[in-house]
């Protein structure tokens, strides 16, 4: 029998619907990857064609941002609904880091780029189940409630484009739940339920590590063409993210992942004077 790449796993992963199965099938190629790392016999990487968008379950139903319904969240259905909208975050995020990995897999890295973004397709495969554990908790479930259409545009736009992958995608999508997860992590501990909480924690702590793989491939690719990595992330940014970044921002948590304010202030929405 011969043994998948890292690739073809990758693919198989974007074609499962389920979003239990998708993240179970994620968790033990990542063990194989990293089994197969430890015992000094890696797989090979591959090559194999990406679908331009992952398979998904029927529910949720997916709606354009502004359609999205806004319940209030101090209430139970509004708890209920920020944990099913970070479901469908994490479920994006899984196939996020697998499809990098099966699309550009032609560009050559050094094996710490496949390990890195193994491990976070991993640990948000983690993610989505510790939440839809906790919406199962509280009665509901992924795909009870409507969810955001607009997430999978950023790896469109930027399906050709490694640099801008890296840069919109851990650097500024990534680096926004630097920012909110302390938020929700309150609206939970006031009112007084631990296993979110908890939850919540452990993806607060994992994030920063995401968002410091991308950070550091995207200088390391920026040193390889000998380009500022500054300006780089500027020109990408605006190119290929739709809109301003919105402060404020967890400087603490972005300067422990990589990112120095003057990366992302000169790109905020500043507010308007005179």
């Amino acid at each position: 029998m011969t043994e998948k790449t890292l690739a073809e796993m990758a693919v198989e992963v974007l074609t499962t619907a389920d979003g239990k199965e998708k993240t179970a099938l994620s968790r033990a190629h990542a063990a194989a990857w990293q089994a197969a790392r430890a015992a000094g016999t890696p797989l090979p990487v591959g090559a194999a064609e990406p679908p331009l968008r992952p398979a998904r379950p029927e529910r949720p139903e997916l709606l354009d941002p502004r359609q999205v319904p806004r319940r209030r969240p101090g209430s139970p259905q509004g708890r209920i609904a920020i944990l099913h909208a970070v479901a469908h975050i994490e479920l994006n995020a899984v196939d996020l880091h697998w499809d990098i990995l099966a699309r550009f897999a032609h560009e050559p890295m050094p094996p710490g780029f496949y390990d890195d973004w193994v491990k976070a397709a991993d640990e948000e495969s983690k993610h989505f189940t510790l939440v839809s554990d906790c919406l199962e908790a509280q009665g509901s479930h992924y795909g009870a409630l409507p969810a955001h259409a607009g997430m999978w545009r950023a790896a469109e736009d930027t399906a050709e484009d490694i640099l801008g992958r890296l840069a919109v995608v851990p650097m500024v999508l990534e680096a926004r739940g630097l920012d909110v997860t302390p938020g929700m992590i309150e609206i939970f501990e006031t009112a007084g339920d631990a296993r979110s909480v908890e939850a919540l924690r452990v993806i607060y702590a994992e994030e920063v590590g995401h968002v410091a793989y991308g950070s550091k491939w995207f200088h390391f690719l920026c040193g390889r063409h000998d380009r500022d990595p500054k300006e780089v992330f500027h020109d990408l940014v605006r190119r290929y993210f739709h809109g301003a970044l919105k402060p404020p921002f967890n400087e603490e948590k972005r300067a422990e992942a990589g990112l120095p304010p003057d990366f992302y202030w000169p790109l905020a929405d500043q507010p308007k004077t005179g």
